[in-house]
């Protein structure tokens, strides 16, 4: 490439970032993914600008084939290639023995199969259960879907990127099609030579386009079925998967129909936290990102000032949809040799959750328990955990002059500690021309987001840290002269302040829980497709509990809570 090319294309980048709002740098980084300029480490008070997405990003793979994540915000933004490998058993009910010859869905956990399958006698009455077990005899070409895109909500958004990628646009009309949605996938897949779809919803399933190729048949078993003598559900066929789930929604007053639903969202809560769904490997060398505000700029004005629950891909523009139709060619159509950096990045972003989740969530705790009586040990506690939290990082040479504490705003003697936080993890990557070299265009927004994010965490731990110093409440660092006059609850109250931002800005499904934990005999759920329909088809459209689900306790055999 010339240098004209590049200096046209960065021109290009910095005149889509102004149009957009989006940071030059954030824009150009996941191009040239070099070390950060010693300029960036001089302002402790820089925030992310609003239009920032690094940190959807992380949460985004970190949360990759978790159920927990992504039964809490639903509309899916990555799609990422993957592969099933040999020897993994897939799932499929239906009413006959034989082998589906079109394209047909198949579950990871027999649970979830199972309300799919059954036969009926010619006068109607469900004797038995049709149940198919596979089992994948070469690796298995797949890509996924994240979110929850198997959950056919309307005008709710989880479907969005399928609809996008083969019929052009969303149709609100078409969101039961599944018929169609299979068909059109599959066709349109054949030319990468994609097996199936990776999707989730009240557990994970594959959309699997050929019977016949790469899985076999072990196993036809003709099963009780929990449908004989306990309900009737309406006649369906195979094809006819809404009509299944509305079965077992107009039948849920009985026993049976309570026993396949709340095992089905059992089975999906086996893969609510790290690693979820493992029986699918994600290749995160082609990880597409919508949050990628270099492919897709059109969504940044869309989402702004919306939750998070709201963002959607729908409005993407018709070029970001051919660009990212040509990106996620790309990356389906790479050889075998392509394997990328060989950085493996979803340990990498756990390794940086794992180190401040439960700290933060502590800090938080100690924050939100401070009152007048107990201030003065709370701060001393907090401050402690802020320096566990930087103690790698801390020279010994790192501590205020008496200057600086006469001083409030000098935190200069501060900056080297946030800049060894926030490089620490990835200096190596930077460091190394030749692993850098090796890096694809999908691992270079990869190391971009966690950069940007590890950045923000560090910056915010470094400030709260300088804070507590310059008010002599770090024992391991005396104060020289006369120490400031400091409020403590002025110094909580700023602690607080900041904490809560970095922690909403994060906003990581591992801080979503039951409070008080659940007792023996519940489980922690948060309200899953499909059983919430009756709120969706709420005539009045009040009922809008299903759009933000919050976690609650319900119990785990008869009788059950409503989900």
């Amino acid at each position: 490439m010339r240098v004209s090319d590049v200096s046209l294309g960065l021109a290009f980048l910095c005149h889509v970032a102004q149009a957009n709002q989006i940071p030059v740098q954030l824009a150009s980084s996941s191009i040239d993914a070099t070390s950060a300029p010693t300029s960036q480490w001089t302002d402790l008070t820089a925030r992310p600008h609003d239009n920032a997405t690094s940190q959807l990003i992380f949460d985004n793979v970190n949360s990759i084939s978790q159920h927990w994540t992504h039964t809490r915000y639903r509309n899916g933004h990555s799609i990422i290639p993957g592969t099933v490998p040999v020897g993994t058993l897939l799932y499929h009910g239906r009413d006959s023995e034989e082998l589906p010859t079109f394209p047909e869905w198949a579950s990871t956990d027999p649970e979830h199969s199972f309300p799919f399958c059954g036969d009926r006698e010619s006068n109607g009455t469900i004797t038995g259960c049709w149940h198919l077990t596979l089992v994948a005899t070469r690796s298995l070409k797949v890509l996924y879907f994240d979110g929850s895109s198997a959950s056919n909500i309307k005008d709710g958004g989880t479907l969005d990127i399928q609809d996008l990628l083969v019929w052009g646009e969303v149709d609100p009309t078409r969101w039961l099609d599944e018929r169609a949605r299979i068909n059109a996938l599959c066709a349109w897949g054949k030319e990468f030579g994609l097996d199936g779809f990776f999707r989730m919803e009240m557990d994970f399933e594959i959309m699997l386009c050929d019977f016949s190729q790469g899985v076999e048949l072990i196993s036809t078993d003709y099963l009780a079925s929990w449908w004989a003598r306990h309900v009737t559900p309406p006649l369906w066929r195979p094809t006819e998967r809404s009509a299944v789930r509305s079965s077992l929604l107009s039948s849920n007053e009985t026993l049976a129909a309570k026993v396949l639903i709340f095992e089905a969202v059992r089975a999906g809560s086996w893969h609510n936290s790290y690693p979820g769904e493992s029986r699918v490997v994600v290749d995160l060398t082609g990880f597409i990102s919508l949050y990628d505000t270099t492919l897709a700029p059109s969504l940044v004005p869309l989402r702004q000032g919306l939750e998070r629950w709201d963002h959607r891909t729908a409005g993407i523009s018709a070029t970001d949809l051919t660009g990212l139709r040509i990106r996620l060619s790309e990356v389906l159509s790479r050889g075998p040799d392509a394997v990328g950096s060989g950085v493996d990045w979803r340990t990498l972003y756990r390794v940086v959750l794992e180190r401040y989740a439960e700290r933060l969530e502590l800090t938080e705790y100690l924050l939100n328990t401070t009152a007048s009586h107990n201030v003065n040990d709370r701060a001393s506690q907090i401050q402690t955990q802020l320096r566990v939290m930087l103690t790698p990082y801390i020279l010994y040479t790192s501590r205020p002059t008496p200057h600086s504490i006469s001083v409030s705003v000098d935190d200069s003697w501060a900056l080297s500690v946030w800049q060894g936080c926030a490089t620490r993890h990835t200096a190596h990557i930077h460091a190394s021309t030749t692993l850098r070299s090796r890096l694809t265009i999908s691992e270079r927004l990869l190391l971009r987001a966690l950069d940007e994010t590890n950045r923000e965490i560090c910056r915010v731990v470094v400030r709260m840290w300088v804070a507590g110093v310059h008010a002599g409440l770090d024992s391991l660092i005396p104060l020289e002269g006369n120490k400031p006059a400091a409020d403590p609850l002025l110094i909580v109250q700023g602690w607080r302040s900041e904490a809560s931002a970095l922690m909403q800005w994060l906003d990581w499904g591992v801080w979503v829980k039951c409070r008080p934990a659940c007792g023996v005999e519940e489980m922690c759920y948060l309200p899953t497709w499909p059983f919430f329909w009756d709120m969706i088809l709420d005539p009045e459209g009040k009922d809008e509990r299903w759009k933000r689900p919050q976690p609650r306790c319900v119990r785990q055999f008869e009788p059950y809570s409503k989900l």
